[in-house]
């Protein structure tokens, strides 16, 4: 069994996916990934309509149970993960759980991931 390969991009301009090669993957809700250059893990809460290539350290993240050569964060894309912290792409159109922290940060081809801000709870006065 192969893992699959998350190669597509998107230009965050005009939203076009691109193939650079490699087979385009989309996510689903549920996935799980890991980084190619770190520890960082995620879970795709929220997929994407279109398919995305999510990188973290720079680096196309695989499925979880893929063999990865290991490497370091791209200095650019070093900003780090935070477990439990949600990160949603461009527009809010997919949302990512991080389930183990790593060294890189999260983006969808050289754009980066933000993180989404919790929402206050109401006063129970």
């Amino acid at each position: 069994m192969t893992a699959p390969n998350f190669g597509a991009s998107v230009s965050a301009m005009s939203g076009e996916a691109t193939n650079q090669g490699r087979d385009a993957v989309q996510l689903r809700a549920g996935s799980r990934l890991r980084s190619a250059v770190d520890t960082t893990e995620v879970v795709v809460v929220r997929a994407p309509a279109e398919d995305v290539e999510v990188r973290c350290g720079g680096q196309p993240m695989v499925a979880l149970d893929a063999d990865v050569a290991g490497g370091t964060p791209d200095a650019e894309h070093a900003d780090g993960t935070q477990l439990g912290k949600r990160y949603v792409g461009p527009g809010g159109s997919f949302e990512l759980l991080c389930t183990k922290a790593g060294d890189g940060s999260l983006s969808v081809g050289d754009v980066s991931l933000e993180l989404k801000e919790a929402k206050p709870l109401p006063a129970s006065d």
